[in-house]
This record gives structure tokens, C-alpha cells and sequence, in this order.
């Protein structure tokens, strides 16, 4: 007796593919193949970032004065002493230029006020409106003085400024322009920015005592940094 399928008198299933196949008329399963990837079309770009223990890794931006040994951006190229310091002597110049011109006129002309007032007293002896006249003249003097010792601080002010903001924004003055070198930060070669040239600028008082050791330092430095290099974490470099 039969039910069912009359090809199948037993209820048997029908046979089973061997492992690991699909399907007849289905979906694949898990442990089926699975379809291939699309694939991008010829020429496309691909995309394939840099692994680094199997996490990518981002590249460092390319820096002023880094090498290619160790990591990259990383300074190497580091500056002489001897052009360190031709860039600062430089930069001085610059700065104190209209300073010293103002400085040589006020001297002058303070010789000449006090040479005048000596004068005048020895001339005057007991005269009141001489001696009056003497005083103004010589208080006329000291004013002058005065004004041009304001504008001279003003000028060397002002210069150091303007300097201090071309250092942060490009690491280089006028004078390590001229000498072909570079301020730039320890870590990854970039520009300093104006806030850690300034920190720097104050950091300098660390260079000075016992006969500027600091500003020696850089002779036998590893990095020819200074103390306010090393605080600051920077360095100066061959401009590339």
C-alpha cells in the first residue's frame, strides 16, 4: 500500500547533494560558496592605505628639513652653529638699525646741549635772563633727547615684532633666510607658529647666565639645539 508520490511508495526524501553545494532552486547557505565581489572597473583608482601591524597608518605632512631616515618628518638636517650665529648677528642689523642711527644722533646731540649749557654759565656768570635762556635752552635739548630715545625703542620693538611673526609663520627671519636655514618643530618638521617662537624668544633667558652656555650648547649638541630649543621642542635646520 501507497501514499504520496507513486515514485516514492516509502516516503523517502530525495537525496541530499554532497556538502558543501547549493541548493537546487535556493539561496546558498552558510558554508556555500558565496558570490565574488564586485570588482572596480579598469583604471579605476585604487584606494590602499598604509598598514602598519595590520591598522593603517596615516602619513606624517611633509615638513621643512626632514630626511628619510627614521620616521618620516622627522627633522635630520640640522643647522651649524656657525650659520645659527651669522643669522642672528644678521637679524640684529636689521633690527637695530634705525635704532642705532636714532642712538648716534641723540648722542650728538646731547654733547652739544651740554657743551652749550657749560658755555652759557661760564658766559652768563651772575646774569638771571642769561642763565633763564641757558636752562631753556638745555631743557629744549633734553626733550628732544627724550623723543628720539622713544622712537628708537619703538622702531626696535616693532622690528622684533615683525621678525618674530615672519619666524613663526615661515621659520625663517630675514637673517637665516639670507643664511639658508629654518626654524621648525622637533616633532614633525612643521613651522613653529607665532605663539611657540614667542615662548621661545622667552625661553632665551635660560641661554644666558654662566657666560651664555646655552647659546654654546648647540657646538656639541647631538640636534645643535639650545635650551630654549629643548624646551620648546625645536630645531633649526638646513632650509630645503
Amino acid at each position: 500500500m501507497s501514499f504520496g508520490d507513486p515514485n516514492n511508495p516509502y516516503g523517502q526524501q530525495p537525496p541530499q547533494g554532497p556538502y558543501g553545494a547549493a541548493p537546487q532552486g535556493g539561496q546558498p547557505g552558510y558554508g556555500y560558496p558565496q558570490q565574488a565581489p564586485q570588482q572596480q572597473p579598469y583604471g579605476a583608482p585604487q584606494q590602499q592605505p598604509a598598514q602598519y601591524g595590520g591598522y593603517p597608518q596615516q602619513q606624517a605632512a611633509p615638513g621643512y628639513g626632514y630626511g628619510q631616515v627614521g620616521m618620516p618628518g622627522v627633522p635630520t638636517a640640522f643647522a651649524s652653529w656657525g650659520a645659527r650665529v651669522g643669522a642672528a648677528l644678521l637679524d640684529g642689523l636689521i633690527v637695530g638699525a634705525v635704532p642705532i642711527i636714532i642712538g648716534i644722533i641723540t648722542i650728538i646731540i646731547s654733547a652739544g646741549a651740554n657743551s652749550d649749557a657749560q658755555s652759557a654759565v661760564n658766559s652768563c656768570g651772575s646774569d638771571i635772563n642769561c642763565l633763564n635762556d641757558a636752562q631753556s635752552s638745555a631743557q629744549g635739548s633734553a626733550g628732544i633727547i627724550i623723543i628720539l630715545s622713544l622712537i628708537a625703542w619703538v622702531c626696535a620693538i616693532a622690528g622684533g615684532i615683525v621678525i618674530l611673526v615672519k619666524e613663526g609663520k615661515t621659520g625663517q627671519t630675514p637673517g637665516k633666510k639670507a643664511l639658508g636655514i629654518r626654524l621648525v618643530r622637533e616633532m614633525n618638521g612643521q613651522v613653529p607658529g607665532f605663539g611657540l617662537a614667542l615662548g621661545r624668544r622667552f625661553c632665551h633667558f635660560l641661554d644666558t647666565p654662566l657666560c651664555g652656555l646655552g647659546y654654546w650648547w648647540p657646538l656639541w649638541d647631538e640636534k645643535n639645539q639650545t635650551f630654549a630649543d629643548k624646551v620648546v621642542g625645536t630645531v633649526v635646520v638646513r632650509a630645503q
